[in-house]
């Protein structure tokens, strides 16, 4: 297990909540699609440097704004999930762009319908998961997307010689 698996279980996400979400979104593409595909998918995409980086940024100032050490406004904002602060959605952009566009139309649906351990951690309560819910959301979407662009079954297109 790697060390950023071992921060997101500490957070309440396991690979398998993850893992469940890419299963959702694929399945109707690849109805062969396996739930060790998709786990394999998710580690392969947190196996990346500047995902890790990304997720440690915001799993980080998730905590910092639990223990109260953030400066004003920035703790009040993160303590009242403001829906204009946006940052947190920026910074899981980082990782829905590892595996191309359709990284980030998935993780638009994702942030709109928010499944599963999404859902959960947006609720509020008294742990803050501003950015988790997010990067959560951009971790499924690119890993849905690394599968996607895999699939052998894809279409794939020649390059017409030149005219």
């Amino acid at each position: 297990m790697i060390g950023i698996e071992k921060w997101l279980l500490k957070r309440g996400v396991s690979i398998d909540d993850v893992s469940e979400i890419v299963y959702t979104l694929q399945l109707p593409y690849n109805p062969d699609l396996t739930m060790e595909e998709c786990e394999e998918s998710v580690r392969a995409v947190l196996d990346k440097r500047e995902v890790q980086y990304v997720m440690y940024t915001g799993i980080a100032l998730d905590e910092l704004a639990e223990r109260k050490l953030l400066p004003e406004p920035l703790q009040s904002i993160m303590e009242t999930d403001e829906s204009l602060y946006g940052v947190d959605e920026t910074l899981a952009l980082g990782i829905t762009n590892v595996y191309g566009m359709i990284g980030l139309t998935s993780f638009g649906y994702l942030d709109k319908v928010k499944p599963g351990i999404i859902r959960q951690l947006n609720v509020k309560g008294e742990r803050i998961h501003v950015f988790l819910d997010d990067l959560v959301a951009g971790l499924a979407a690119a890993a849905s997307a690394r599968i996607a662009h895999q699939d052998p079954k894809a279409i794939r297109y020649d390059l017409p010689d030149s005219p």
